[in-house]
């Protein structure tokens, strides 16, 4: 800790695990259980409270709270439940990131993130790498977000549903069944088409790109019903980024995947006649 910069109001454990370079700041609390990566910036205010591992460059701005006891009826605080956060993620202003519920279990954030001001990641989240969750989104407990994911602000996520890879998601909008990767998502349980910005701008070639719309189309526009377009697609020919589509629709929890928009759908669908 002997590098570390500790603004003299901060509370910080002598048992918390403080790397090089790293900077607390005013009244700010750092428990017994931390462990804070070097180079890692903690602005004011900021509570980092239970088990919580913090890896390398990360910035936390004022009030944060990270590792508070999950919002979930069934808790007790007698369970071994943390936070591990990746390298080098951004935690803007007055984010909530809570512990796992479950004994044993975790509230997971990959790399290179960037949680805008007034996110809440629920207990037992999963985020992976280069998401960007915009202010005041809303994650329940159990959520699953995979990379490169955009999620807009003030949106709201249902309890242990999947957000795939790429998936941009429209501000002010709420979601109860899993999104496919690479959809542009809005509304209220609602896909809107392949997010054909977002594959380019990621370096899906051309062929991968129309692959996946090949996918999407088979799976919302065939008239099939989810099985049978499946079943259609074992009997096609995609490439790896069109059949982890296809594999996630297989996958999807009960609730199933959003639908696409029923306007748009007709819309598409006189378009093909």
């Amino acid at each position: 800790m002997s590098s570390a910069k500790i603004h003299p109001t901060a509370l910080v454990d002598a048992a918390a695990q403080i790397g090089a370079d790293v900077e607390i700041g005013p009244f700010s609390i750092v428990g017994p259980q931390a462990v804070i990566g070097e180079k890692t910036i903690v602005q004011s205010h900021v509570v980092i409270e239970g088990e919580v591992i913090i890896g390398t460059g990360n910035f936390i701005g004022h009030g944060a709270i990270i590792g508070a006891p999950p919002q979930d009826v069934s808790f007790s605080p007698e369970r071994k439940t943390k936070v591990e956060i990746g390298n080098d993620n951004v935690i803007r202003e007055y984010c909530t990131i809570h512990r796992g519920s479950p004994d044993g279990s975790a509230t997971k954030i990959g790399d290179k993130n960037f949680l805008m001001a007034g996110a809440h990641i629920g207990h037992n989240c999963l985020i992976g790498n280069n998401v960007v969750i915009a202010n005041n989104c809303l994650l329940a407990g159990h959520v699953r977000v995979d990379d490169g994911a955009f999620l807009g602000g003030g949106s709201t996520f249902h309890q242990f549903m999947h957000v795939g890879r790429l998936v941009m998601v429209q501000g002010s909008s709420a979601f109860g069944k899993d999104l496919p990767p690479f959809v542009i998502a809005a509304e209220r349980n609602c896909v809107f088409g392949v997010n054909v910005v977002g594959l380019r701008r990621a370096g899906f070639s051309a062929k991968d790109r129309d692959e996946i719309n090949a996918a999407f189309k088979l799976v919302y526009l065939s008239g099939l019903n989810i099985s049978q377009a499946l079943e259609k697609a074992t009997m096609m020919k995609f490439s790896a980024p069109a059949r982890e589509f296809l594999e996630f629709v297989a996958s999807a929890k009960k609730r199933g995947i959003c639908p696409l928009k029923r306007d748009l759908k007709e819309e598409l669908l006189k378009e093909q006649d």
